[in-house]
């Protein structure tokens, strides 16, 4: 199994907490990092390349398809999923059309590594 560098962006430190676990009993080898907001996920990818990320749709500030959009034009290849409880077809066919992936909620451990190792 590929090691990966995996951002997990939700305002629900619950959340955070739930795909932090599933993905660290995975793939422990795995490095997670945490965001709370669009912002954060910004200042603290500058340095620091991911392979994955999950981006709440609904936070405070930019929401998740907006950041999708910026880190899709730092990292092209980054595989993106887009969790949200919001299963409305025109919020499935924004992630569409940034090629993103699109997750409901409730978060689960088979959603989450179907998307992240499937």
């Amino acid at each position: 199994m590929t090691s990966h560098t995996i951002l997990v962006v939700d305002d629900s430190r619950v959340s955070r907490m739930l795909i932090r676990a599933i993905i660290a009993h995975a793939d422990p080898q795995a490095v997670v990092i945490e965001a709370s907001n669009g912002d954060e996920a910004l200042v603290k990818t500058q340095s620091t390349p991911i392979t994955i990320a999950t981006l709440d749709l609904n936070m405070p500030g930019m929401d998740g398809l907006v950041l999708a959009k910026e880190l899709l034009q730092r990292f092209p290849k980054a595989k993106i999923g887009l969790l949200t409880a919001n299963i409305q077809q025109m919020v499935r066919e924004k992630a569409d059309a940034l090629g993103i992936n699109f997750i409901s909620k409730p978060i689960t451990e088979e959603k989450i590594l179907s998307f992240i190792y499937g």
